[in-house]
């Protein structure tokens, strides 16, 4: 049984490519994606098998073996630790102004909540509504993201890529983005200039639209497949890779037990779930890791950021 829970984001700074491993559209290789939202998601079988491989190098295999358990090949006893699929919470769309946006919807911020919630987080906002699929939620009337536009005054409208929205200030916005900049994003000075810009340029979109956009908004990169030979491509070698884009945000459970012996065995001091938690938190927070394909290429690297209850 899990009895001590955290929040574990993943801030992608390239692109990530966890792959289905079957192609059902014109993409040869696409991600993963949740079936009945059709939202994209990272795998937590995924997650755990990196993760594992950074708390080795830090920890060493004695630790790291009690924690997550025996190697594939060993059958003595299961880990005392376990990553939920990570879901996405925000995805970057380019936008008119200000380059691109955070763009969330209310059901990727019930299931943030939730999560929240289930880890005995505080949480100081509501999940904000959206009436209709033309209008969108923004922080503050003061977004530089918005312009004005058929007498409305400004800083009334927002463009995503080919929409336009009605922008509306919104206060539970403002206490979401304060809420995950100073939490799913890393303190370090480095990532300062996305904290702000993410208390500054927040969106809220209808499902309907920000489904669009998650399913409309990756990066599919052509690759061609080079004959060593002949210098040339191979006849059929020309495939397309989907990423999800860098700028995005996604957050999973990380749940942990006491940890687990093989039956019979003696030991002498047995972790229980609070330590286990604690070691893995001090350990990966902070940490940029390499998750999914393409590692040689520079894909797949993500900064964790893990929150868990003071």
């Amino acid at each position: 049984m899990f009895e001590k829970r955290a929040l574990m984001f993943l801030y992608a700074i390239s692109p990530v490519h966890m792959g289905a491993g079957q192609a059902i559209g014109v993409v040869d290789n696409p991600i993963q994606r949740e079936k009945h939202t059709n939202h994209p998601i990272l795998a937590g079988s995924g997650l755990k098998g990196a993760l594992r491989d950074v708390f080795q190098a830090k920890e060493g295999d004695e630790l790291t073996g009690r924690i997550f358990g025996p190697e594939a090949s060993a059958s003595d006893h299961a880990g005392a630790v376990s990553f939920s699929d990570a879901g996405v919470v925000l995805f970057p769309v380019r936008s008119l102004r200000e380059s691109y946006a955070y763009v969330t919807s209310p059901t990727a911020l019930a299931r943030l909540r939730r999560a929240a919630q289930l880890c005995e987080l505080e949480l100081d906002w509501q999940v904000p509504e959206v009436s209709n699929d033309s209008q969108c939620l923004v922080a503050s009337s003061q977004s530089k993201l918005l312009f004005g536009s058929g007498g409305q005054g400004a800083g009334q409208r927002l463009v995503l890529e080919t929409f336009e929205f009605q922008a509306e200030a919104d206060e539970e916005v403002a206490k979401v983005a304060a809420w995950l900049a100073s939490r799913a994003i890393l303190s370090e000075d480095g990532f300062h200039y996305f904290r702000e810009k993410l208390k500054k340029d927040l969106v809220v979109l209808s499902d309907t639209r920000f489904k669009y956009y998650v399913e409309n908004g990756t990066i599919v990169e052509p690759h061609v497949r080079i004959n060593d030979e002949l210098g040339t491509a191979d006849d059929g070698g020309l495939f397309y890779t989907e990423n999800v884009p860098p700028e995005a945000l996604f957050v999973s459970l990380m749940l942990a037990s006491r940890e687990r012996v093989k039956k019979g065995a003696e030991k002498d001091q047995i972790l229980t779930s609070s330590e286990v938690l604690k070691a893995l938190v001090e350990t990966l927070h902070g940490e940029v890791v390499q998750i999914g394909g393409d590692a040689t290429t520079g894909r797949g690297l993500v900064a964790l950021s893990v929150v868990s209850k003071s």
